[in-house]
């Protein structure tokens, strides 16, 4: 059963009144108004035995791009010579563009400097006309924007590689390295791109710096992780800024994730071991160890500042909070490697945990996805043997088989209200999906117990009311589930 709270809390006023208030959850469920059906069945061009062709995947419009880390050619460049396995795992990329309901091969990407066991293609992300490739073992000892490639002098240090699009031509517009170029950061490890943005987290990296441009000479808190903000004037690339966690420690992974939109850029720490909850919660307490953690960032004009700290509202050992990220909007998705997903969404400048998530085992959430009201998370575990789309989810005998599924109504857009009935219970209306059955549960505490106390079917319309006639005194939360 996957369920969705949380619901703010009613609060009692003068006069034994409640204050009646907007709940920020969301109405979610594994399907979706109209079914998607399979439109395309890409595979390389080249495509090998072991090549690993779909280790990372994004979509722009009618462009995706997929990444291929352990594809061997020795080609450099845009369309090279694919017929050679000359350079074990140096990694590619291949651009797919849609002509109606048709997909076709547009590009074969490979790194300017391709190396023996580089990795491109290990992370990619497409924004418009603009592609941006991981590889995070690439090695050479170049700091910033088109450095000296020739040399592998910082073994494992990482790059990304920015392509872009004139026409159906594509050509390598710039070499991302870090400011602060050290072995084994794994620069490039994760990127994302929104824009003229892209942003490139070296989980390895090692300074002890906190906060937006801090120090990065000293590198005594290891495998802390940072993130690094590149943005185009023109063709040009630079640096813009190099962010860091606001509680920077060894072994955090600060960048594991990385996700952008517009001025709003997510970070995931799946390692981060503060016992904190919710929102901007208290990081001085390390007792969690792998809990997890997300950190959100926004820019004015060319400055970047934290603006949260994300937690789960009942913080667990190994959760790995922060494993994937999306952001799209004021809505953020955080992905945890052990079972869940959670969901946050921003009024003005204020966060709020929206929706959480859960699929026993599986590793739901191990990958997410978000656009407007719509996420999608993948669960490799997923043990079922259905094809297509909404299939038997019950026979679990293709083991690790994998599934992803799609969700809906995210985001402010759909939001539950509580309305008083003047009688001294409450209305509590939402939008949800046509002809699914909601469930609505109320606790005193976030904690539980959940008990349900009303449950109703989705009209054509999708809206519902449920009349809470003998409410609780002082705080109520609610949530909604699906039987």
């Amino acid at each position: 059963m996957i369920t969705n709270p949380i619901a703010s809390s009613r609060r009692r006023l003068s006069g034994g009144h409640f204050l009646a208030a907007l709940i920020v959850t969301a109405l979610i469920s594994p399907a979706i108004l109209a079914a998607p059906t399979q439109q395309a069945y890409l595979k390389a061009s080249n495509a090998r035995a072991f090549d690993n062709f779909g280790g990372s995947a994004a979509v722009s419009g009618d462009t995706v791009v997929v990444g291929s880390p352990e594809e061997d050619s020795s080609a450099t460049g845009v369309n090279g010579d694919q017929s050679n396995t000359n350079a074990l795992s140096s990694g590619a990329a291949y651009v797919f563009v849609r002509n109606g309901t048709n997909w076709i091969q547009q590009a074969y990407l490979k790194a300017s400097n391709t190396g023996v066991g580089d990795y491109f293609g290990r992370a990619v992300a497409v924004s418009g006309d603009t592609i941006v490739v991981g590889a995070l073992f690439e090695s050479s000892n170049a700091t910033g924007v088109n450095g000296d490639q020739s040399n592998n002098g910082a073994r494992y240090s990482g790059a990304a590689y920015i392509f872009t699009r004139d026409g159906t031509n594509w050509t390598q517009q710039a070499y991302l390295k870090a400011s602060n170029t050290d072995a084994e950061d794994y620069f490039g490890w994760s990127v994302a791109a929104s824009g003229d943005t892209v942003v490139v987290g070296a989980y390895q990296e090692s300074s002890n710096a906190t906060g937006v441009n801090g120090d990065q000479s000293d590198n005594s808190a290891k495998f802390s992780g940072a993130a690094y903000v590149f943005v185009r004037d023109g063709t040009n690339w630079s640096e813009q800024a190099y962010l860091k966690a606001s509680n920077a420690e060894a072994y955090d992974a600060f960048g594991f994730s990385v996700a952008v939109s517009g001025n709003t850029l997510v970070v995931g720490a799946p390692e981060e071991l503060s016992n904190a909850t919710g929102v901007n919660g208290n990081q001085s307490d390390n007792s969690e160890p792998g809990a997890g953690a997300a950190y959100i960032f926004v820019r004015d004009g060319t400055n970047w500042s934290q603006q949260a700290y994300l937690k789960d509202s009942g913080t667990e050992t190994f959760q790995q909070i922060g494993y994937s990220v999306a952001a799209s909007g004021d809505t953020v998705v955080i992905g945890a490697l052990v079972r869940s997903i959670y969901v946050f969404v921003r009024n003005g400048t204020n966060w709020a945990q929206q929706v959480y998530l859960e699929e026993t085992g599986d590793h739901f959430g191990t990958a997410v996805s978000v656009s407007g009201e719509t996420a999608v998370a993948g669960a490799p575990g997923e043990d079922s043997n259905a094809t297509g789309v909404n299939g038997n989810q019950n026979d679990n005998s293709a083991t690790d088989a994998g599934a992803a599924y799609v969700f809906g109504g995210l985001g402010l857009g759909t939001m539950m209200a509580i309305v008083p009935d003047g009688s001294g219970g409450y209305f509590i209306r939402f939008k949800g999906i046509p002809e699914l059955t909601y469930r609505l549960q109320r606790a005193a505490d976030l904690s539980g117990p959940w008990p349900a106390i009303a449950t109703n079917t989705a009209p054509p319309s999708g809206l519902l009311e449920f009349h809470d006639t003998t409410p609780l005194a002082g705080q109520a939360f609610y949530r909604t589930v699906q039987p």
